[in-house]
């Protein structure tokens, strides 16, 4: 490859990691306001469920490999349907917010 054309590349990558970066950015917050505003309460801020209500209504870890090994799919219906003592978020959160909410529990483990 010619260093012009390593240029071009390397511009056209940095450009499209400006312009995307905000945005993922702005998801993942969208998200974790998300989960601060409806999940801490039982499953407490890193998704252990050890906080009081959590340890009261036994809440799932998030972070357990029984979680993580869920499909999408899996972790969508039950944010959406609600699940034992889970309350139902589906009329509350909008597809996209419960999309985002799923992505920010498969990070749990790694924070």
């Amino acid at each position: 490859m010619r260093p012009a054309s390593r240029l071009a590349a390397a511009t056209l990558t940095i450009g499209f990691a400006v312009i995307a970066l905000p945005g993922l950015m702005k998801a993942q917050n969208d998200a974790e306001k998300t989960y601060k505003t409806n999940c801490v309460l039982c499953h407490a801020p890193d998704g252990s469920g050890s906080s009081t209500s959590g340890k009261a209504l036994k809440a799932q870890d998030l972070r357990s490999d029984a979680v993580q090994k869920k499909s999408d799919a899996e972790l969508a219906a039950s944010i959406s349907n609600g699940k034992g003592k889970m309350p139902a978020f589906g009329k509350k959160l909008k597809a996209d917010d419960i999309t985002q909410l799923v992505a920010y529990i498969r990070a749990l483990p790694k924070k």
